[in-house]
């Protein structure tokens, strides 16, 4: 059977990170980065594929937490002779990464077995496994892997296995260290050392927000879990650790999100500076620049965690996929699409550093804004792939549009705000035209509402960006029409779906589309919908799994989450809204939608709350 997504917790280090299931298997990792090949692949083939048991001989009951406030993995096993707690973490401010297991007896004593399975290259590539000196070290090409546990481990059909018992108050560690097999063996670690290090780098980092509203404790989690997914050698942000988890169980819709996404930029800028992170809002908008820096013909939507441009696609042919989802791909072709509300995001994002101060306020950093719009001046009228990424025929996406004119709308603001010098009379009549084109263009009058592309019928969530970028504020008599047929078409039991699909039976073809619901959400409160908003606030809260963790998209038929997990896109939307809904002077919502120009202010006055940012 497989094992549902929501089944698993994420340990990390910063720089890459590893799925646990429930029963104590650590089913995949990545080394040494992120978007590194997997030597633990069960995720997405069997455990042939690489994985690490820790666990009970016989049958369990396991109920699991972090430990507060930090990224440390508590797992209880409770068996009929005792209870035993497996302690998983990745040590934080190491070179390499290392993973630390310990299991402790709680009470009577508990028979506990390990079974070790490395398959380096995505589960395909069974290590050559040596003693030596105090470790059992595994090799194959340029990878190593060194375990040390006082355990008597032995080889057993190309797995690595030890059984032992547990009792009370005692404890047992396994440590695993990543190397170079053309170096010296890892020299090991003081596991209880790395443990109480690892418990302070997480918990000092969070006592920086200084929130203390309503669902507090699920915004901790959502900032500790971005944490996580951050390269901490150059501050990017990956979308999530994993790849090819499906938005469909049994479907194609399989895509690798081990990577940057520029699309994600002013969310994760505007998230970090509203809970007080500036010094990692700061080092994402850097990460930003170097990457997109050079010919803006040549950006593109997303980048590796260094800032890698080339994400050639490929299938692991030799893994079935999770439930049998295939293809499993490595790499993603969606960077050589085009698509142009990335230009928008870029501008907003430079912009918006720039006014909380942690942007450059020099002439060189605007030129960027002024090649941006050069370019962009050239191709806003040309059809994309849209921010679905949608692999088909290009179109004239309604949202693609509006970005465009976010770009323009951005840069006139950073001119007149900061006083540098453009083509500022020009860049205005650009804005106006891609405005009227957008209001002409994208709004059916029929419906009611703006569409997925010009002239089409089809709804999408994505217009729900609309009054929180400012386009339209959201008294606008069409944004709340856009709003009405969006809940009235798009909604399945209480939650957002990204858009129509006419030719799958009852309309979609994948689960809801979470970040799509918190948007919804943060429509309510620019509207004064304060209540309509907190109440899908606390729908969406309760989808989290049992230690505050979302995927992607959520299938409200099965009860079950979808795709990529844990997904930083979800959890930075929770942060958002959270703070839209209870942030005294106004969240980041707020922010983006306050000046409009063709009123100059966000219609809807906040009314103020008792919760302080600051």
């Amino acid at each position: 059977m497989v094992r549902a997504i929501e089944d698993y917790a994420m340990i990390g280090n910063c720089q890459t990170a590893a799925l646990v299931g429930r029963d104590g298997s650590i089913d995949w990792m990545c080394l040494p980065r992120f978007d590194s090949d997997a030597c633990f692949a069960r995720l997405l083939g069997t455990p042939e594929n690489g994985r690490w048991l820790i666990g009970p001989t016989t049958r369990a009951r396991t109920k699991r937490s972090y430990r507060p406030d930090t990224l440390i993995l508590e797992t209880e096993f409770v068996t009929a002779t005792g209870r035993a707690l497996l302690t998983d973490f990745m040590p934080a401010n190491t070179a390499k990464p290392k993973i630390v297991r310990i299991v402790r007896g709680l009470s009577g004593k508990v028979h506990m077995r390990t079974e070790l399975a490395i398959r380096f290259d995505y589960g395909r590539t069974v290590p050559w496994v040596t003693k030596r000196q105090d470790a059992m070290v595994a090799v194959a090409g340029p990878h190593l892997l060194a375990i040390r546990t006082p355990v008597p481990l032995e080889g057993k059909d190309l797995h690595t296995v030890g059984e032992f018992t547990v009792r009370k108050g005692k404890a047992i560690a396994f440590v695993m260290e990543y190397g170079s097999s053309s170096e010296p063996i890892p020299p090991g670690v003081d596991w209880r050392k790395a443990l109480r290090t690892t418990a302070g780098f997480w918990c000092d980092w969070i006592t920086k927000l200084s929130y203390d509203g309503p669902w507090a404790s699920a915004l901790k989690r959502s900032l500790l879990t971005v944490k996580a997914l951050t390269y901490a050698p150059t501050g990017g942000i990956v979308a999530a650790p994993t790849t090819s988890l499906p938005e469909r169980i049994g479907g194609p819709l399989n895509w690798d999100y081990r990577y940057c996404w520029v699309r994600d930029a002013t969310f994760t800028l505007l998230a970090l500076i509203h809970a007080g992170y500036h010094t990692e809002a700061n080092r994402w908008n850097e990460w930003l620049k170097r990457a997109v820096a050079g010919s803006f013909d040549q950006m593109q939507i997303l980048y590796g965690v260094a800032g890698e441009r080339r994400l050639l696609e490929w299938d692991a042919e030799w893994l079935a996929g999770y439930g049998r989802s295939a293809p499993v791909r490595i790499g993603n072709a969606a960077s050589e699409q085009l698509q142009l509300d990335v230009y928008g995001e870029l501008a907003d994002c430079l912009h918006q550093a720039r006014g909380t101060r942690i942007g450059n306020h020099d002439r060189e950093g605007f030129n960027l804004q002024i090649e941006l719009l050069n370019h962009l001046e050239k191709i806003w009228r040309e059809p994309d792939n849209g921010i679905w990424e949608i692999r088909g025929k290009k179109q004239q996406y309604t949202h693609s549009k509006m970005m465009a004119w976010v770009a323009y709308d951005r840069t006139i603001q950073t001119a007149e705000a900061f006083g540098m010098a453009g083509p500022v009379e020009e860049w205005k009549r650009v804005r106006e035209q891609i405005h009227a084109d957008v209001c002409r263009r994208g709004f059916n009058e029929k419906i009611g509402a703006f569409v997925q592309a010009y002239g089409s019928k089809r709804l999408d969530a994505s217009l729900l960006m609309m009054p929180l970028v400012g386009f339209l504020p959201a008294a606008d008599p069409r944004v709340q029409g856009t709003v009405r047929a969006i809940e009235k078409h798009l909604m399945r039991k209480g939650f957002v779906m990204r858009y129509e699909v006419p030719d799958v039976k009852g309309g979609v073809g994948e689960g809801a589309f979470l970040p799509c619901s918190f948007w919804l959400a943060d429509n309510y409160e620019l509207m004064g919908r304060h209540e309509d908003a907190k109440r899908l606030l606390e729908r969406l809260l309760a989808l989290r799994n049992d230690v505050g963790l979302f995927s992607e998209e959520y299938d409200f038929e099965e009860g079950r989450q979808l795709g990529n997990f844990p997904q930083a896109f979800t959890h930075l939307s929770l942060i958002n809204t959270v703070l839209n809904l209870f942030v005294r002077e106004g969240g980041p919502a707020h922010q983006r939608s306050a000046r409009h120009p063709q009123g100059g202010a966000n219609l809807h006055r906040r009314r103020t709350r008792r919760y302080p940012l600051y």
